[in-house]
């Protein structure tokens, strides 16, 4: 890892410090050392607590974590989609790679549908890279690299499917998705995107056209032939904005999980975790955005930028 100083890395993005271009490269071949090896769906262990999307809005990062606590005292997943949409991607990828690094057995990362490159010169991420680094799209590469690398879902204590989208026709069974050729940019069809871009829709039969472009809808009776097939209890994904900071479906058999308080800064709404303890027994926790004398100012842009 040559002269990569983790702990000052951590500790220096925790104050908004942007990572030098060569931290984010060294950062970067480590977590692909590690992550090179690890199984398309990661088996974890209570107690653990559950993220959604947090979109490169690094002070409600912070304000998460103020919230469920600091790794390694509290074990975390999150389902996805770090960048794009918010004005700090770099320091919020970077910030939970580097945890994942130093605590591998303490927090899991799964890969989003914005974890993609052609997704992330459209929504905000690649043009962050080079407007922060003079022009050079090589910490953008570093990171792409690693999306390519990161886990797709994961199961806890045999109960609970985490996932960032749904539910694919193709793969009724969690072991299909085991059997997914993974490292690669996310394509454009098949088991791969499906679960990353699918949506839940209570007025949905089976699989229906997603307006996404990618992906499907799917209703209750998919969900609950899927948690029976693989004697699961629940799904929790993230993906859709829920203004609540969460949301149940079909009998409480799925739940969206949304980490972003006022996503984009203009949403308006609460954001959550879903913490199970030791005993498998579950509670939400809600929180607002960091408030506005903790945010930077210089690296403001107009948010309808990340629309385009």
């Amino acid at each position: 890892m040559g002269d990569l100083d983790l702990d000052n890395l951590i500790e220096r993005i925790k104050k908004l410090k942007l990572p030098t271009e060569n931290e984010v490269r060294d950062l970067c071949n480590k977590a692909s050392e590690i992550l090179m090896n690890s199984e398309n769906v990661a088996q974890l262990s209570c107690p653990i607590t559950i993220c959604g999307d947090i979109h490169g809005q690094i002070e409600d990062l912070m304000e998460l974590f103020c919230v469920g606590g600091d790794v390694p005292e509290t074990n975390y997943i999150f389902m996805g989609d770090f960048v794009d949409r918010g004005r700090n991607s770099v320091e919020t990828f970077i910030f939970l790679l580097a945890l994942q690094v130093k605590y591998p057995e303490r927090i899991t990362l799964l890969r989003g549908n914005h974890e993609s490159r052609q997704i992330t010169q459209a929504y905000g991420f690649y043009d962050e890279c080079k407007r922060k680094y003079n022009g050079t799209t090589n910490v953008w590469k570093y990171c792409t690299d690693v999306f390519d690398m990161l886990q797709l879902s994961a199961v806890i204590e045999n109960q609970v499917f985490c996932v960032h989208g749904g539910l694919s026709p193709s793969a009724l069974n969690i072991d299909d998705i085991r059997k997914v050729k993974r490292i690669q940019e996310v394509p454009h069809d098949g088991i791969m995107s499906d679960i990353l871009w699918s949506d839940p829709d209570e007025d949905v039969k089976g699989f229906g056209l997603s307006p996404r472009g990618a992906g499907f809808l799917f209703g209750g009776e998919e969900v609950t032939k899927f948690c029976q097939l693989n004697k699961i209890q629940l799904i929790a994904r993230a993906h859709q904005l829920a203004q609540e900071g969460y949301k149940f479906y079909f009998n409480n058999q799925l739940v969206t999980v949304w980490s972003a308080p006022n996503y984009c800064y203009i949403c308006g709404n609460v954001a959550s975790v879903m913490e199970f303890d030791e005993h498998m027994n579950r509670s939400i926790k809600i929180f607002e955005a960091a408030p506005e004398e903790v945010r930077r100012i210089q690296e403001r842009k107009p948010v309808l930028d990340y629309f385009l």
